[in-house]
């Protein structure tokens, strides 16, 4: 189980019934979920939460994640803080292969309040089905790193 990728799940209150969905979408392709999201409707703070799953992934401790707040903006702005990290949010699915493919993403971003459980689950699927191309892309990922 040692080659089973580790992905990180967080969101804020109004992403809970998604990120929920997504986790069981995520198991079910194989990947070890690591949920460290609010269970309860309570309102949180979207910061806390991205800021959360992004060290976990910068760390080494998750290999991917996937964030969720009512629009997916929020919540990757402030895991795109967080040293390491390349976080896009993505409401289509060309663009979440694309931020794998072109830009090594290690972490997806989306709106709860902007795509509904089909669309995002497909998001997933794109964004976890594509793989870093490299090459020319990865010196732009190196200039983005700095």
């Amino acid at each position: 189980m040692s080659d089973t990728k580790r992905i990180v799940l967080s969101s804020d209150h109004a992403a809970i019934d998604l990120r929920q969905a997504v986790a069981i979408h995520v198991a079910a392709k194989g990947y070890e979920v690591v949920d460290i999201g609010p269970t309860t409707p309570e309102s949180t703070h979207y910061p806390l939460h991205g800021k959360a799953a992004a060290e976990r992934v910068a760390s080494g401790d998750c290999d991917l994640g996937i964030i969720l707040c009512g629009t997916g903006q929020g919540i990757m702005m402030a895991a795109n803080k967080v040293p390491g990290i390349r976080c896009g949010v993505c409401s289509d699915t060309f663009s979440a292969a694309m931020i794998r493919a072109h830009n090594n993403a290690n972490l997806l971003s989306i709106g709860a309040r902007v795509v509904g459980e089909g669309l995002a689950l497909a998001i997933v699927d794109a964004y976890l089905d594509a793989e870093f191309e490299g090459g020319r892309h990865g010196t732009r990922v190196d200039m983005i790193e700095g």
